[in-house]
Parts: C-alpha cells; structure tokens; sequence
C-alpha cells in the first residue's frame, strides 16, 4: 500500500517545490511506494508543485479541506496550521482541517509578520527543508506502507 505524503503550500509555491524535489530526490528508491500530492491554497502553487514532481495536485480552501485527510504524512510552513497566514491563503477552515488530519505533520518553522516562534536558532530554508526530508525518511525507514492510524 502506498505512503501518501501531501505537500501544502501557497503564495508563489516555493517552499513547496523544494519539499517534492527534495522528496522525489530522497525517495528515489521507493518510487513506487510513496505518492506526493500537491495541495496549493491557489492554482500558481499547485500547478509548481505539479511541475516540480508531485504525482497530483488540487487547489484552494475545498480541495485543502478535503483533500489532507488523505496523507499519511503532510509536510508544509507551519503557517498552514495557523488561520490566516500566508497573507490570508490560509482559511481559518483549511488551518483547523489540516490541525484535525489523522496524518502526521512535519512543519518548517517559518516566521511569519503576525506570530513568532520563540526559541529556533537562525537557520536557512534549504537547512530547514533538509531537516523536513530527514525527519520524514526516519519515519518511512523500513516501512513504506501506510503508518496505523488510531
């Protein structure tokens, strides 16, 4: 059975791109066994995403709210989980959806204008996604079948 990794991101779909190149790259020797899906908070996001090497996209609130509780594990800006961030791309409804998926989050700590995180040391965005790709691999070492969902 296929691991179901979903990639959230917005605005111009950067970071979100770097996490499916970093993955499809990382996860070369188990590509049949991992599926990335791209969930953009707009269409610009998803379509790079897409292009970048997720196996399917969709985009905006509906396809996010829908959509997350189909990944096993789901990788973004720890901005999706907070209403409004993201220059507002991210609905209060699609934060609390991705909050409630049954799949487990792995977040890159990103500043954003309205909250801080206290406590990070200053690290780059490539360092970060590094980290993001790692963390996830740990996870999948030695079964790339679906984790049990309680």
């Amino acid at each position: 059975m296929k691991t179901t990794i979903v990639i959230i991101d917005g605005m111009g779909g950067g970071i979100g791109v770097q996490l499916v190149a970093g993955l499809r790259e990382a996860l070369r020797d188990t590509e049949g066994d991992a599926e990335i899906v791209a969930l953009g908070a707009n269409a610009v996001a998803t379509e790079r995403m897409v292009k970048a090497g997720a196996d399917r996209g969709a985009s905006g609130e509906n396809a996010v709210r829908v959509s997350v509780s189909q990944g096993d594990y789901i990788l973004g800006p720890v901005g999706i989980v907070v209403g409004n961030s993201m220059m507002g791309e991210i609905s209060p409804a699609m934060a609390q959806a991705i909050l409630e998926a049954p799949g487990e989050r792995i977040l890159l700590p990103l500043q954003q204008e309205h909250f801080y995180i206290a406590g990070l040391g200053a690290m780059s965005l490539a360092r970060m996604i590094e980290e993001a790709i790692a963390l996830l691999r740990e996870h999948l070492k030695g079964r790339i079948s679906k984790p049990e969902r309680k």
